[in-house]
């Protein structure tokens, strides 16, 4: 007897939906924004298979990685959002020891003090040359982690969902 393959629709069909609508916040630097722009493209892909359409996402854009935690806590403060990423490059040179770690520090802090949750795919590659034969590679990489910041974005907001359900309810 052959086993047929599951249909890979069906596998999105079973995945659990939101009680409520969810509003997105991706806040991206422009600073190399053709490689920002393959983790926002593979983002929006993602995040639309879980059940949350583009039209859902915002997007606001800022210089640099340095200055999107601000940005982030702005936004965050306005409770319109019911989670925010946060993607941009930090190429090394002289400050990326000091900016990558910063800007994470400042995206744990935002999302602690508002408790809406912030996702990083703020990268900081080692040797990035955008002119080398390896950048495609290097976009392939910064797509993947689009994806991989929707599926924690997802399955946070539909955790935080049940959570919020079970406190209502007494329960936790």
């Amino acid at each position: 007897m052959t086993e047929t393959l599951s249909d890979p629709s069906a596998a999105v069909a079973e995945r659990p939906r939101f009680a409520k609508p969810q509003r997105i916040a991706f806040v991206q630097s422009s600073w190399h924004r053709d490689v920002v722009a393959a983790c926002r493209g593979a983002f929006l892909a993602e995040i639309e298979v879980r059940g949350i359409a583009p039209s859902q996402v915002d997007l606001f854009e800022v210089p640099g990685a340095f200055e999107i935690p601000l940005h982030v806590q702005t936004l965050a403060k306005t409770r319109r959002y019911t989670a925010i990423v946060a993607a941009g490059l930090v190429v090394d040179g002289g400050l990326t020891g000091f900016v990558a770690p910063t800007v994470i520090q400042a995206l744990m802090d935002v999302q602690l003090r508002t408790d809406v949750p912030v996702f990083s795919a703020v990268l900081t590659p080692q040797m990035f040359d955008d002119t080398a034969p390896e950048f495609g590679d290097f976009l392939e990489l910064f797509a993947a982690k689009g994806a991989e910041v929707a599926q924690a974005c997802a399955d946070t907001l539909l955790s935080f969902e049940r959570l919020r359900g079970q406190v209502a309810a007494g329960i936790v």
